[in-house]
């Protein structure tokens, strides 16, 4: 396999081979970072200290686990972290999540609407944002990233049960929350 070279030469500290492997992994690992951080200059940091953990440490691969779940684990970790961080620094925001702009598709999106979505959508992400940190990460990898609870597992470096736990938890979480603002989001389908 073509990955497998890759990180035994990488390992011995060929760059245009950790290179190589890193953008294998570079889109889903940013993505991952985004959703857990909240922002794009976060999440891009983020992404970067987890590519610097995974170049100091990559000859200490040892296979126990996929490669791809190591890299998630040290960029959920990388995330945490920052999370962690954030927690101290006064004035941290959740600013620049959506991409702003108008661009009607059809008759029916009026700016309203599209306010209103956007409105949704931020409130929803705020929500993510608030779940204890072992939940949203959880929450994130599962049902935003799409990862099945054993990936998952490996990456927190817990056991299913934890995780299946953490997920059904933060997704209560998110029910209340939902309910409690449903002046806003029984209006629009999101």
């Amino acid at each position: 396999m073509e990955e497998s070279r890759l990180i035994k030469r990488a390992s011995g500290g060929d760059a245009a081979a950790f290179n190589s492997l890193m953008s294998m992994h570079e889109k889903r690992m940013y993505a991952v970072a985004l959703r857990m951080c909240g922002n794009p200059e976060d999440a891009q940091d983020c992404l970067q200290e987890a590519m610097i953990r995974i170049y100091r440490s990559i000859s200490g691969f040892k296979a126990q686990s996929s490669f791809s779940t190591w890299v998630y684990r040290i960029t959920m970790n990388a995330c945490l972290d920052e999370l962690r961080r954030r927690k101290n620094r006064p004035g941290a925001s959740l600013d620049d999540m959506l991409e702003a702009g108008w661009a009607p598709t059809s008759p029916e999106d009026t700016p309203e609407r599209h306010a209103l979505r956007s409105e949704v959508r931020r409130t929803l992400k705020d929500f993510i944002g608030e779940l204890p940190e072992d939940m949203r990460a959880a929450v994130v990898l599962r049902d935003v990233e799409g990862f099945s609870y054993e990936e998952i597992a490996g990456m927190l470096d817990t056991n299913v049960g934890t995780i299946k736990s953490r997920i059904s938890r933060g997704r209560e979480k998110l029910r209340e929350k939902i309910a409690a603002k449903s002046e806003l989001f029984g209006r629009y389908n999101v």
